[in-house]
């Protein structure tokens, strides 16, 4: 037996000393890696019963279209399982409103492949301080600067701003649609600022593809400013039901990160199923945009209907419906009630949310029915006054 089996390995002491999730899940109020055994768009079956799907980003329904489950089968067959290297080296997939394109594996690396492929040594990187994890943990695996602003406070981004030697490489990137609270970037008033300081300005258009801009082509082009917005990095796996990255951007700046973005070049490409998938998703999300006209059809439907009973919903203007419960047992709480309810939600905790500020988040998907969000909001409003939150 080794020396160190006989010791305290005090790096494991965090391990053993983490309970609350266990104690939450004796509490039979544990929401995480539930299971789900069968699927129909928006209705899931989970342990044994079907509930409706509230929780999902699926925003276009696109996950069980036929044109991309065929798609992705015809992919399968014809080239196997997967590409078995790295994405350096099989090739790329050309997407978006800009010059080129770069592929990645998940929309996690797109983020870190593009702030640390961009931001070196002496560089600054500023980040909103709702922005999404990846662009948080993209900036901490750069080499550069992360200096972090209040959330569309742009008064005090330009104040950071003039405080960096206009000689120095600046990158401000932002969420699109923020993920957790679904209001939209102010993309001009953002660019005003940056275009003034000389920064690259970046847009994670994560939950925008397929819901913001004339065509679902995301936040830059829901204002008209695609050619102003420098990059654009986004997921496959919400929208346009795959998984899988992006980043677009000028030719040159592409070139560049296909040869020096570590969490591109030293992992494995997309297999070619998925990527089919994502290409067959991006033709129905064109040829169909009464999918589009539906989502927000059921966005405002379901915002309606939660404020008009008393619910804080926060700043929200889209398909991602966030109701602020508060405490962190009180949610918990409300989920499981709703989840027996038969509806789905996901929880919102510490740290992704401060701890008083603790929410359900809802998201809607075009094929929901009426009859769906409005069996949604009956239980909202039922569990909502029996436990006092509304």
């Amino acid at each position: 037996m080794s020396t160190q089996t006989l010791q305290h390995i005090a790096l494991f002491d965090k391990c053993k000393n983490f309970t609350r999730a266990r104690e939450v899940q004796a509490a039979g109020l544990y929401p995480y890696f539930k299971p789900i055994s069968h699927s129909e768009d928006t209705v899931v079956m989970i342990e044994g019963k079907p509930r409706i799907m509230m929780g999902s980003n699926n925003y276009l329904g696109l996950t069980h279209h036929p044109d991309v489950l065929a798609a992705a089968k015809a992919a399968l067959e014809r080239y196997g399982s997967g590409c078995t290297g790295s994405r350096f080296l099989n090739g790329t997939l050309e997407f978006f409103g800009k010059e080129s394109c770069l592929v990645f594996s998940t929309g996690y690396q797109a983020n870190l492949g593009l702030i640390s492929g961009l931001v070196g040594r002496g560089d600054v990187v500023f980040l909103d301080k709702l922005d999404h994890a990846s662009i948080v943990d993209g900036a901490k695996m750069s080499q550069g600067e992360t200096v972090r602003f209040n959330h569309g406070d742009f008064a005090g981004l330009e104040r950071k701003l003039q405080k960096v030697d206009p000689k120095i490489g600046t990158m401000v990137i932002v969420d699109g649609i923020y993920s957790m609270e679904g209001d939209i970037a102010d993309v001009p008033n953002l660019l005003k600022v940056a275009q003034k300081y000389g920064a690259a300005l970046a847009i994670d258009d994560a939950h925008s593809v397929g819901v913001l801009g004339p065509r679902g082509d995301g936040t830059a082009a829901h204002f008209g400013l695609v050619d102003e917005v420098d990059l654009i990095v986004g997921t496959f796996s919400k929208s346009l039901a795959s998984i899988g990255g992006f980043a677009a951007g000028t030719e040159n700046v592409i070139h560049f990160l296909k040869h020096h973005s570590r969490p591109l070049i030293f992992t494995a490409a997309l297999p070619p199923g998925n990527t089919a998938g994502v290409l067959a998703a991006l033709q129905v999300m064109q040829r169909e945009p009464e999918r589009r006209e539906r989502l927000w059809k059921n966005a405002r439907r379901l915002q309606d209907g939660l404020r008009s009973v008393g619910f804080d919903i926060g700043p929200t203007e889209t398909p991602i419906v966030p109701v602020l419960i508060g405490p962190l047992e009180k949610t918990f709480l409300f989920w499981r009630k709703l989840f027996d309810a038969g509806v789905f939600t996901n929880p919102v905790v510490p740290p992704a949310v401060p701890p008083s500020l603790c929410r359900l988040r809802t998201s809607l998907m075009a094929t929901h029915s009426d009859e769906q969000i409005d069996t949604a909001l009956e239980a909202f409003g039922r569990l909502g006054k029996e436990l006092g939150v509304i």
